[in-house]
C-alpha cells in the first residue's frame, strides 16, 4: 500500500491525529509534530488504541502496527515538514497564530510541497496573504473526527493555484477521503453554512417553545439524519415527489417561502443557551461526556464499515 505521498501533521490535538491515522492507513508516511510534546504522546497513544478497532470494523486492510509505524513524532517543526509533499497544519482557531506558524512552514517546506490549514472557519486569505508562496496554501477543512467521517472541504484563497487544489483534491482521494471543492471563500465555509441553517432553525424553535429539546435531536436522528447519512438534500428532493425536483419545488415552494419569512435571525443569548445547555447536561451529565464521545465514535465506525458494505 506504500505510496510516494509524504505527509507532514503539524498540530497533535483532536483533528491532527485523526488525521494522522487517515493518511497512515491509505499507505502515506506521516510526520507529527507538536508544540507541546505531550501532546504527540498522546496523539500515539490514541492512535495506538484506535486502529485495532478499526480492523474489527473492518475500517483497515493492514495489521495495526503496519500502520502505527508509518507515522513518526518528530522533535521539531522543521524535522516534521521539510521532506513532505503535503502539509496538513491544525493549529488552534486564531488568525495570529496561524499566520505565524504559515510563515514558519514557508520557511521550511520544500516549495512545491503544498500546505493546507484545517481550520474550520478562518479563510487562508487571512493568514497567508504575506507569504512569498501563498499560491500553494488553502483550506483542507474535514468533519471531526476525519478517519470516521471522509468529507473535507477543499477552499482556496484568492490566489492560491488551481493546480494546488487539484493536488490536494486528488490527495484526499487517494487517502480514501471524499472532497468537495468550495469554489470561493464564504464565512464558514460550505458545510458549516449547512449545519448553521439547522441550527438556527432549531434554536429559533427552541426558543419558540415549539418542540422539546429532546424531541427535536429525534427529528433528525431518527428522521431527517437517516436519509442525508447516504442522500443530500437535493437527491432527498428529487426523489420526494414523482416528477422529480422541479417537481417538489413546484408543490412545496410556497411554504418553503412562507418558512423562510417567519425565519428571522435570532441572537443565542445567555439564557436561551443556558436553558439548552441545562437539558443536554440532563440528558448527559457532564462526567459522561468522554464515555458519550467514545460511543459516537463507535456507532460512526459501525456506520461507515456498513456503507462501505453497500452499493453507492
Amino acid at each position: 500500500m506504500a505510496t510516494q505521498d509524504k505527509i507532514a501533521v503539524v498540530g497533535s490535538g483532536l483533528i491532527g491525529r485523526a488525521w494522522a491515522i487517515v493518511f497512515a492507513r491509505a499507505g502515506m508516511d506521516v510526520t507529527l509534530w507538536d508544540q507541546f510534546p505531550q501532546q504527540t504522546t498522546q496523539a500515539m497513544a490514541f492512535i495506538a488504541d484506535r486502529l485495532p478497532e478499526l480492523q474489527a470494523n473492518g475500517l483497515l486492510s493492514e495489521e495495526p502496527a503496519t500502520v502505527l509505524a508509518r507515522i513518526k513524532p518528530m522533535p521539531s517543526l522543521w524535522d516534521a515538514v521539510h521532506a513532505a509533499t503535503h502539509i496538513q497544519e491544525n493549529g488552534p482557531e486564531r488568525v495570529e497564530i496561524k499566520t505565524a506558524v504559515f510563515a514558519e512552514l514557508e520557511r521550511a517546506a520544500q516549495p512545491h510541497a503544498t500546505i493546507a490549514s484545517s481550520s474550520s472557519g478562518i479563510p487562508a486569505s487571512a493568514f497567508t496573504e504575506g507569504l512569498r508562496t501563498r499560491e500553494r496554501c488553502l483550506i483542507a477543512h474535514p468533519v471531526n473526527p476525519p478517519y470516521l467521517v471522509p468529507l473535507v472541504e477543499l477552499c482556496p484563497a484568492p490566489w492560491t493555484d488551481p493546480a494546488a487544489v487539484a493536488a490536494t483534491r486528488a490527495l484526499m482521494e487517494r487517502a480514501g477521503q471524499v472532497p468537495a471543492t468550495v469554489k470561493k471563500e464564504v464565512d464558514g465555509f460550505a458545510l458549516n453554512r449547512l449545519q448553521g441553517a439547522l441550527l438556527a432553525e432549531a434554536f429559533r424553535l427552541l426558543a419558540d417553545d415549539v418542540i422539546s429539546p429532546a424531541d427535536l435531536d429525534a427529528l433528525v436522528k431518527h428522521g431527517l439524519g437517516l436519509r442525508w447519512s447516504f442522500m443530500g438534500p437535493l437527491e432527498t428532493i428529487d426523489l420526494n415527489a414523482p416528477g422529480g425536483l422541479a417537481d417538489y419545488c413546484n408543490r412545496y415552494g410556497p411554504l418553503y417561502a412562507k418558512m423562510q419569512e417567519q425565519m428571522k435571525p435570532l441572537d443565542w443569548d445567555s439564557a436561551l443557551v443556558d436553558r439548552l445547555h441545562d437539558a443536554r447536561r440532563t440528558e448527559l451529565p457532564a462526567n459522561m461526556q468522554a464515555v458519550r464521545q467514545e460511543w459516537r465514535d463507535r456507532r460512526l465506525m459501525a456506520l461507515l464499515a456498513h456503507k462501505a458494505s453497500q452499493p453507492d
